[in-house]
């Protein structure tokens, strides 16, 4: 029998998908008005176990108690009635539609024949002020910033009467103020009684929102603790399974001549509207310039422009002294860059080639992999084998497909691949986006080599943590301009999320 306060029990929840148990009879508790943190390194299942809260998986094995009572939620409709919400880390809204258009779909309240619109938009004003959630009904989502859009998904959740809420990795691509925002929203939430299950890898998040934590690895509990009698040290132990370092050890830069030279470089985006306009920026031999910003900024657009992966409408790039603007990808790769990709799955490996295949994407053509048009496989799984071995790469096999792998080391295989062209510029894009804190001081380490071996490195990333700790010198991105250049020692969150936002420098360009 459940106590009154016990809003969900998951006991020994087992989900396998083929040649993987996801979720390895996992229970937890949550009860009224907690925040529960569900921790763990990328892969460990909490999002599978959380799709199973949700009805969007079926579990193996093991039960779901909802406020006393067992369930069977075969559907995410069975979840709502139940009063279960999730709010996802990649929102389901309607981009031409207003908010309330948003909230009520599915669930549209009548007036006869047609939909009550004064109503809703009533009813959903009160809710948001009910929660501090201050969104304007009647806004396009086009229209509203990322943070506000989030908020229309925790709208629509307490629209439909959830009063157990489900965060899937929310602050992802918010600003630190949107981030202070959020953990203040949720904290009203719990006060009103909801109980929230938040899933991060963020220990920082953790420590500042959550009552209770638990700690998934490999698909299993290896522990549920109260966050008041922890610390981000013994969370991140217990969550890769050995001690880690936070601080990021590194000399001062001694930044040489320009590498990289951006000059008022327009690009448009996939819409043909402007991603990039008229930006400039300078990568120095020896240094980190660490780009920040909000995703959706013109960073991916920037990435693609410098990597011949996008054409150019206006401006130049120049590596040292050779014009890069609208050459091919393999042109670029040969000047000398280097390129660990934003999404390692589209752009940085072929998933069902060999590990092998894979350490020689870019270099196959070159003599030393092909004879007479033949690649010469020896000398492909030689190299394969020194990289695999250099960079600790934990693989079966060099002749394992790249899918079989972790994120973390198919992180290590990109960087070591990437790292091997002995490059001019590195441009790393996200380099630790999903990964644990283990992988992250390996990733990070890299980079500092890199820099110490004189390389000029371009690191983009919306982790403000690992912008500040690795770059020598940071520059702001907003609506595809750099607004502001800030010096890592000097700033501060606010100062960064107030750039971020468009606020600040007043939009000029930095070179």
């Amino acid at each position: 029998m459940s106590s009154p306060d016990m809003m969900v029990e998951l006991r020994g929840i087992t989900k396998r998908f083929p040649g993987i148990t996801a979720n390895d009879s996992i229970s937890l508790k949550l009860r009224k008005g907690e925040i529960h943190a569900l921790l763990g390194e990328n892969g460990a299942g909490k999002s599978t176990l959380m799709n199973i809260l949700f009805g969007l998986y079926q579990p193996d094995e093991g039960e779901i108690w909802v406020k006393g009572s067992k369930a069977a939620i075969d559907s995410p409709t069975k979840a709502i009635e139940l009063g279960i919400g999730m709010v996802h880390q990649h929102f389901k809204l309607v981009q031409p539609f207003t908010v309330t258009e948003n909230i009520i779909l599915g669930s549209e309240p009548r007036k006869g024949a047609s939909i009550n619109y004064k109503d809703a938009n009533e009813k959903v004003r009160n809710i948001s002020e009910q929660y501090g959630l201050k969104v304007d009904p009647r806004a396009k989502i086009e229209d509203i910033s990322v943070g506000m859009q989030q908020r229309v998904e925790i709208l629509k959740t307490l629209y439909r009467g959830a009063d157990i809420l489900i965060f899937d990795e929310p602050t992802a691509v918010l600003t630190p103020q949107e981030i202070q925002e959020l953990m203040d929203i949720l904290r009203r939430l719990a006060a009103e009684g909801k109980s929230i299950i938040l899933i991060t890898h963020k220990l920082k998040e953790i420590m500042a929102i959550a009552d209770t934590c638990t700690i998934i690895r490999r698909g299993k509990v290896i522990d549920s603790v109260k966050v008041a009698e922890t610390n981000p040290q013994q969370l991140a132990e217990k969550m890769v399974g050995r001690s880690v370092t936070f601080k990021v050890n590194k000399t001062k830069a001694s930044p040489g001549a320009p590498v990289l030279q951006i000059r008022g470089l327009t690009v448009k985006d996939n819409r043909n509207l402007p991603a990039l306009n008229s930006l400039s920026l300078e990568v120095r031999a020896g240094e980190i310039l660490g780009l920040a910003g909000v995703d959706g900024n013109g960073q991916s657009e920037l990435i693609e422009a410098l990597t011949g992966l996008r054409s150019v409408d206006g401006g130049e790039i120049i590596l040292k002294d050779m014009p890069l603007t609208n050459r091919s990808p393999r042109f670029v790769s040969e000047a000398g860059v280097s390129h660990i990709p934003e999404d390692r799955h589209k752009h940085g490996l072929v998933l069902d080639f060999s590990m092998s295949e894979n350490m020689v994407l870019e270099t196959y053509y070159q003599p030393k992999y092909n004879r007479g048009g033949f690649l010469n496989s020896e000398a492909i799984d030689t190299q394969a084998q020194r990289l695999i071995s250099e960079f600790d790469v934990r693989t079966p096999s060099i002749y394992t497909k790249a899918r079989a792998l972790s994120g973390g080391n198919q992180q290590k295989a990109i960087i070591a691949r990437e790292l091997d062209k002995d490059p001019e510029l590195l441009i790393a894009a996200q380099p630790t986006r999903g990964l644990d804190v283990g992988a992250i001081e390996f990733v990070h380490r890299k980079l500092i080599e890199a820099r110490d071996h004189g390389k000029a490195v371009l690191l983009i990333s919306f982790e403000l943590d690992e912008i500040r700790n690795v770059s020598d010198r940071i520059a702001v991105i907003h609506s595809g301009q750099i607004v502001g250049e800030v010096d890592p020692e000097t700033t501060n969150e606010e100062e960064l999320g107030l750039l971020m936002a468009g606020h600040g420098q007043g939009g000029t360009d930095h070179g």
